[in-house]
């Protein structure tokens, strides 16, 4: 029998890979959409007379408006303000307004202010900067399927074969289809068709995986052991099928009542550490 205590006290803090700080391939490849467009921008650094030359500049290559967004860090084509002069959407696709209302945002947004003071040398390497900090924000995403991707990696180190052994997100439906097996008893409280992150496939098994990791604590780890241990308890149900749950992370510690409760009766729960100990190759035969 797994001691509860000494298998939780292995959860690790983080499962950060070197991909999850920025994806510098799509920073580049969004400079790269725009590159040409910021570089005729940048005839306006320094300028002793940049609204004349913004102006100028717009009406030869209207096309370098769509770069105004990214430089204050805005993802899109309109950006909205409001002060006392109006309530305004200004479109950098396609010219909403006058070219004197658009020279009035460069202004009081202090774009002007950035380019003509020679705060900064070229735009590309402004703009490069400034997506590589809104890539950051995609952090929370990428770190959403580190686990699957980490569960994945395993699953290949243990032989399994993507497409044949292993598969990837699929649902109820789709597996009583494929394999002919009544998986009606997996109720899934009610909520739409169950969909599993992994299955597996032996002679004699299908193993429906989930996989999850938690840094911090939340209502949403004692939901989620609750509604895991309902669904292992289904699954002892029914012939040919297992639940396997794979999960991790310290967030655990604030939630460990309810993961203990769920350990107690699972029999198919790991860790990373069960992972690196080689139980893919064990249950997966």
């Amino acid at each position: 029998m797994r001691n509860f205590e000494e298998w939780l006290s292995k959860f690790k803090a983080s499962i950060s890979d070197y991909d999850y700080y920025v994806n510098f391939s799509k920073v580049h490849r969004n400079i790269d959409m725009i590159k040409v467009e910021l570089n005729i921008l940048n005839s306006l650094l320094g300028s002793e007379n940049i609204e004349k030359e913004f102006e100028d500049l717009i009406a030869r290559y209207p096309e370098t408006l769509k770069c105004i967004p990214l430089l204050l860090a805005v993802r899109g084509d309109e950006i909205y303000a409001i002060d006392g002069d109006g309530e305004f959407i200004y479109s950098f696709r396609n010219m909403r307004y006058s070219i004197e209302q658009y020279k009035i945002f460069m202004r009081k947004t202090k774009l002007f202010d950035l380019m003509e003071n020679h705060n900064i040398s070229n735009l590309v390497d402004y703009a490069t900067g400034v997506e590589t900090g809104l890539d950051s924000n995609g952090r929370k995403n990428r770190g959403g399927h580190m686990m699957e991707n980490l569960v994945d990696s395993y699953m290949k180190k243990a032989g399994l074969i993507l497409g044949e052994t292993y598969f990837k997100e699929m649902t109820i439906s789709s597996i009583e289809s494929k394999w002919n097996i009544d998986l009606s008893g997996l109720s899934n409280q009610g909520k739409a068709e169950k969909r599993f992150d992994f299955v597996v496939k032996t002679p004699s098994v299908i193993y429906g995986i989930e996989t999850n990791f938690y840094t911090s604590g939340g209502s949403k780890l004692n939901e989620t052991a609750r509604s895991y241990k309902t669904l292992a308890l289904e699954a002892e149900k029914i012939n040919g099928f297992k639940f396997v749950w794979f999960t991790d992370g310290q967030g655990w510690k604030f939630a460990k009542n309810n993961l203990e409760e769920t350990f107690e009766i699972m029999e198919h729960i790991y860790s990373i550490k069960d992972m690196e100990a080689g139980i893919m190759t064990e249950i997966f035969r």
